[in-house]
């Protein structure tokens, strides 16, 4: 199956919610998948990182894995997130973990090591060979501390077979625009920027791996859909619509704007693992108000 055309319009890097004893809802997810897929998103990512994976051990991780299948149900493609800063402990999570129904792995740039560009493409060509699914990169220098050049990714994408697309949240438009314009016909290119969606959909991106689509499902890919038919004019409000809760999602951290969000809209708890807390008030105060609007 031909990942860039299965994977295109709008994926969701889905939460993981916690009850208050801090034990993973699984009840909750599902109430999450539900209203992500009713109100039109194409595809889920599980355990990225706005599923808050590094406070998640492996039982965890395989109990999600297999909870989301279970509800999808075939309704959306799966990607499943699978990375690290340690590649041999990536090729064996690769072997190990439940993939049998996942469309692709989701795998980050390493993180904190601060790879050379030569050393990105020695472990993602070494996680490739050992994944049994088609690994999709994901560059997102806020996070890993390094970026992945364009060529680097172009050199991935042309010589690595089971390399099949990017997430790329560099937040930089002509390191996207080399990369969209040089990749091969059957590479994956999608945003991991919500904010930039639209101006890098109109570049050419496939659509996007999204945050605010946890929390604004159908305006968000509904935005997408009208950017993959040139009708900028129909996505253009939705894309200013949008933008408040953007805004709102990432004042203080990911996934606590999120969690916020889906707490006011009764799906989940708002609980979140140390290190990371639930937004202040003020600005919680300020998603009620957005919301109300």
């Amino acid at each position: 199956m031909n990942v860039r055309s299965t994977l295109q319009g709008t994926g969701v890097a889905i939460v993981t919610p916690f009850k208050s004893t801090m034990k993973v809802d699984l009840d909750a997810l599902g109430n999450v998948i539900d209203f992500i897929i009713g109100n039109g998103i194409d595809y889920i990512v599980t355990l990225g990182t706005t599923g808050e994976t590094p406070t998640l051990d492996t039982e965890e991780k395989y109990d999600i894995i297999n909870y989301t299948y279970e509800k999808v149900n075939g309704r959306v493609p799966v990607v499943v997130g699978i990375g690290g800063n340690n590649t041999k402990e990536v090729m064996e999570n690769l072997q190990s973990f439940p993939l049998e129904k996942a469309m692709a792995v989701l795998s980050a740039s390493p993180n904190y090591n601060k790879p050379s560009q030569e050393g990105i493409f020695q472990h993602y060509k070494n996680i490739a060979d050992a994944s049994p699914k088609p690994v999709i990169l994901y560059n997102v220098p806020g996070r890993t501390g390094s970026n992945m050049a364009s060529e680097t990714t172009l050199r991935l994408a042309n010589e690595v077979e089971n390399i099949c697309g990017i997430k790329e949240a560099s937040g930089n438009m002509v390191q996207c625009m080399h990369i969209l314009r040089d990749r091969p016909d059957h590479f994956l290119v999608v945003s991991g920027d919500d904010h930039l969606t639209l101006p890098l959909m109109a570049c050419g991106m496939d659509g996007v791996i999204s945050v605010a689509a946890n929390c604004f499902p159908k305006d968000f890919s509904d935005m997408v859909r009208f950017c993959f038919k040139g009708d900028f004019a129909s996505a253009r409000p939705l894309h200013y619509k949008c933008l408040e809760g953007n805004d709102l999602l990432f004042a203080e951290n990911n996934p606590a704007g999120a969690k916020a969000f889906l707490s006011e809209l009764g799906l989940i708890e708002n609980v979140l693992r140390l290190p990371l807390v639930p937004l202040s008030s003020g600005v919680h105060q300020k998603i009620k108000a957005y919301l109300n609007k």
